[in-house]
Formats: structure tokens, C-alpha cells, sequence
């Protein structure tokens, strides 16, 4: 079994309709994995120097330990770790100025 396989939003076998949820917290979890999902392909994708993808790992990886805890705060950093990730790839940086003759 995959690990994002309870993820997919299809019904379950011989059913019509969505998936049941058990509770009002489990989809707050699932709708955190999802986005944990998501922006690990992103941070996976990224076309950065191997130091700074490394820093935006690590960063990540602090997100998803804290996701083990306390779910609120997780979705919060996880919201600022995507802000500035997108904010990186859409602003120039020196990395991405190519040199003047």
C-alpha cells in the first residue's frame, strides 16, 4: 500500500459516492497531508543550488515533524514555506541573472 493511497479522493470499491470520513479530524489531517504532499513534489522539482534545496529540505522536514503535533501550527508554516518558495522561483536572483559581457 502506497502512503498516499487512503489520499485519493475516489470511492471505494463497490460503493458510489465519496469516501466516508470518520471524523471532522481526520480530514483536517488528510487535507494537511495532501498540501504536505503537494509541496514535497514541489521542494522535489525545484531547480535550486544543492546547498539552498538542501536548507528548503531540512525546512520541510521540520514542517512535517512538526505536522506529528500540532496540526494548526504545521498548516501555518507550511502556508509560509510555500509563500517563500513560490516567492523564490518568481523573483530573480542572482542565481538566475545570467552574467554581463
Amino acid at each position: 500500500m502506497a502512503a498516499d493511497d487512503r489520499l485519493t479522493d475516489a470511492a471505494p470499491p463497490g460503493t458510489s459516492g465519496p469516501p466516508a470520513r470518520a471524523s471532522q479530524a481526520e480530514s483536517r489531517e488528510d487535507s494537511l497531508a495532501r498540501r504536505l504532499r503537494d509541496a514535497y513534489r514541489r521542494v522535489a522539482a525545484a531547480r535550486l543550488p544543492p546547498d539552498e534545496k538542501q536548507r528548503v529540505a531540512r525546512r520541510f522536514v521540520a514542517i512535517c515533524d512538526l505536522a506529528k503535533r500540532d496540526l494548526d501550527h504545521a498548516g501555518a508554516r507550511l502556508d509560509d514555506f510555500l509563500a517563500a518558495l513560490e516567492a523564490g522561483s518568481d523573483t530573480p536572483g542572482s542565481r538566475n541573472i545570467a552574467g554581463c559581457d
